[in-house]
């Protein structure tokens, strides 16, 4: 990877504590051994059919998905935001997401699964780049890193689906995609990484507000069962698992969004902003600090 991505400005360290961070959770990855998937995935707490749909409310709750990312797509025809192509992948991993989990949820299987989790590990290598163009460099949401996080990306899942073949099934790498943005981006928040654009697409407190968000996603799909008791079975954990997330991601891109950025331009120091434009935030914007 070029030096260039991962040290902007030669006095400022942080860029690489980041890679630091990383190396250390790759080490400890490969000190674990090897991470299965556990025996009862497949069984969910809340089984129910609605009109011959089997497993009707954790399919039908992938639909607030597939209403967020194609609402962004469509909104950023005109006007891209800063980082376009990190955001327009994730956006359109979100909406791929909604139709491959409804597609595993429909049917629970290994096989279905991949198709569940391939464009969740899209959405969140988007989401990496994204948020590194935005602290690191700008060139982070541009087509040769946006390739590489894609492909890596899709080989965990493959890996996984390759081992869980073989009796071994492994984990690691997707876990490692799925959860690399809620490592990265409160690291960086803590050492106070400025947003490099003068306009920047997610303000600090909305990155706080998202990975609160899907921090309880993951919490409530890690007691679906309890959660389904807990609530008389009006709804599950995993189904509030999809609203959660989807909630999660549509703060991100309901932030206003700036004008394209130049990708091969080097850093600049971030600019105070005026009040001009604000009122232009939607209600979501406002609420999320952006």
């Amino acid at each position: 990877m070029p030096h260039s991505l991962l040290l902007t400005s030669p006095h400022d360290r942080r860029p690489l504590a980041l890679v630091a961070l990383v190396l250390l959770i790759l080490l400890a990855l490969a000190w674990h051994g090897p991470v299965s998937q556990w025996a009862h995935y497949h069984h969910f707490a809340d089984a129910r059919a609605w009109h011959g749909l089997p497993n009707a409310w954790n399919v039908l709750s992938n639909l607030p998905f597939a209403l967020v990312g194609g609402w962004a797509l469509l909104r950023w025809r005109r006007r891209p935001p800063a980082g376009a192509q990190a955001w327009t992948v994730f956006a359109a991993a979100l909406l791929l997401t909604a139709f491959g989990s409804s597609y595993y949820h429909w049917a629970p299987d290994n096989t279905r699964l991949v198709f569940d989790r391939l464009p969740i590990a899209w959405a969140c290598a988007a989401l990496s780049c994204g948020f590194l163009a935005q602290r690191v460099d700008v060139r982070w949401a541009g087509v040769a890193p946006l390739a590489v996080a894609w492909a890596g990306a899709t080989a965990s899942v493959l890996y996984w689906w390759w081992t869980e073949q073989h009796g071994v099934g492994d984990l690691r790498p997707y876990l490692l995609v799925q959860f690399l943005p809620m490592v990265l981006v409160p690291a960086a928040l803590w050492m106070r990484m400025a947003p490099i654009d003068a306009a920047p697409v997610v303000s600090d407190r909305a990155w706080w507000t998202v990975l609160a968000l899907y921090g309880l996603a993951k919490l409530a799909e890690s007691a679906d069962a309890p959660v389904f008791e807990a609530l008389s079975m009006l709804s599950s954990g995993h189904v509030l698992k999809h609203l959660l997330a989807a909630a999660a991601a549509g703060g991100l891109l309901c932030q206003r969004p700036a004008a394209a950025i130049d990708l091969t331009r080097k850093r600049e120091k971030p600019r105070p902003s005026g009040r001009g434009g604000r009122a232009q935030d939607c209600a979501a914007s406002r609420w999320l600090g952006g």
